[in-house]
């Protein structure tokens, strides 16, 4: 029998198989931040350990840091001193720590891929579950909790028990306004929020063979979203294509080398998947959730379901309750206070391109606050140089400075209480971006409609 891609990589990296379906699984590269890395380094100083390979761990500020006047101490008392121990940390154990200020600081799961830390085949850990991200280029990536951080530290290893697979297949043209965001949410949407759970998924079909790599990585970004361990897509010319010059990728013959092997990594035509779906793109629609976690999403132009179809009423009512809905109701004309652009799903260039496109010419609605935060510093610099800055200054929009931003709420960049905001983060958790702030995930095309109108429209009548 044949293997998937996902047995390819992952039984490449066991070095032992314990009972009870343990793995010991060697792990290739390790990005940490601020948030979850300082327990991890006392824990080893506690035990008297040292960093086993430091040279595969690259550490970036990105959850806390503000967006606004980086070269300033930061004013948060928190955030100030989780940065500064990041640094102190770095420093000590002699860490690569690209902090505020170098020109390849940003969000941790976009740093990776445009510097070609992130390769096929790979696998890849990080103290956060958009790890996932790194997926999109055919490797086994995924989220860690801080003891693990710990553990990878010590030993450049991990005790894991093996995901079931499964494959999400998606074949066909897509429609009109319809971008990587719409599919995922669309997939989320069918499957639950808990469709995935146990599973590292692969994406597959012509639909996802014709996407660029920024909008593979937004897809296996939000696998997490429906509690997938990981997503993946298999490596292709697209891939290469994309890696090929980056910073740290191979070069030279090398690289030649390196795609020789890239090339092997995919699913046998005989291999057996745990679990299938096939979904056909002609039905999938610009997409927007209504309620608490990223399965409650709908097509634009839909009413607010009545029900779930899992899960308790009380629950359901409950996440209306909170985002101010009622079943049957439609967001069409919905005003809407806030447009937050950036993320770990969707800050990359290519996201930034298709908000300046949209706008250009446009003046937003007065009733908006526009914020734009580009993932990288790369990211960033590359607008400025395409002129983007300018096209997004002139239609209203504030593009700030590199980091998670709005997505979280972990720094000063919060939605106010009760407001809405049309986000192209990957949470609408309560809470999320702000105390009682109502988050509606959508695409960057969708968000950048939203901020002209002023309310929620079906972006498909707006388009050229």
């Amino acid at each position: 029998m044949g293997k998937t891609l996902f047995d390819k990589v992952w039984d490449a990296h066991v070095v032992k198989s314990l009972v009870g379906d343990i793995d010991v699984l060697y792990i290739d590269r390790h990005l940490i931040h601020e948030v979850t890395s300082p327990q991890a380094f006392s824990e080893l100083e506690k035990r008297g350990l040292s960093l086993f390979r430091k040279e595969k761990m690259v550490a970036t500020p990105d959850h806390n840091i503000p967006t606004k006047d980086q070269h300033l101490p930061i004013k948060e008392a928190l955030s100030r001193h989780q940065v500064d121990t990041l640094l102190a940390n770095c420093e000590k154990h002699n860490v690569e720590l690209y902090g505020l200020g170098h020109p390849f600081q940003g969000i941790v799961h976009v740093i990776g891929p445009e510097l070609g830390i992130t390769l096929p085949g790979r696998t890849m850990v990080c103290g956060d579950s958009h790890t996932s991200t790194h997926g999109a280029f055919g490797a086994v990536a995924f989220g860690i909790g801080t003891s693990q951080v710990a553990q990878v530290m010590a030993s450049q290893c991990l005790l894991q028990s093996r995901p079931k697979t499964m494959r999400v297949t998606v074949d066909g043209e897509l429609n009109k306004g319809v971008l990587a965001k719409d599919i995922i949410l669309y997939i989320i949407a069918q499957l639950t929020a808990a469709g995935g759970t146990g599973y590292f998924i692969e994406y597959a079909g012509s639909t996802i063979e014709r996407l660029s790599m920024e909008a593979r990585m937004t897809i296996c970004n939000m696998s997490i979203e429906m509690g997938a361990r990981g997503g993946m897509i298999a490596p292709d010319q697209t891939t290469f294509d994309y890696i090929q010059g980056r910073e740290f990728a191979p070069k030279g013959e090398a690289f030649e080398s390196a795609v020789e092997y890239w090339k092997t990594l995919h699913t046998d035509a005989d291999a057996v998947f745990d679990k299938e779906y096939h979904f056909d793109a002609t039905d999938i629609e610009p997409m927007i959730t209504y309620g608490t976690n990223p399965g409650m999403g709908i097509k634009i132009t839909k009413a607010v379901p009545s029900h779930l179809g899992e899960g308790s009423v009380e629950s359901y009512n409950k996440s209306l309750d909170y985002m101010g809905f009622k079943p049957g109701e439609s967001l069409l004309g919905k005003p809407i206070n806030h447009v937050f652009i950036g993320s770990c799903t969707n800050s990359r260039i290519e996201d930034l391109r298709i908000v300046a496109d949209y706008v250009k010419g446009k003046k937003k609605a007065e009733n908006v606050s526009a914020m734009i935060v580009p993932g990288s510093k790369q990211v960033e610099k590359q607008a400025i140089a395409e002129g983007l800055d300018q096209v997004l200054l002139e239609a209203g929009f504030e593009l700030r400075e590199p980091g998670c931003s709005a997505c979280l709420g972990m720094n000063e960049d919060k939605v106010p209480t009760g407001e809405y905001c049309v986000s192209t983060s990957n949470r609408n958790f309560e809470g999320r971006q702000g105390p009682g702030a109502r988050t509606l995930l959508a695409s960057p095309l969708v968000a950048a409609v939203t901020a002209i109108e002023g309310r929620i429209v079906d972006i498909t009548k707006h388009l050229n």
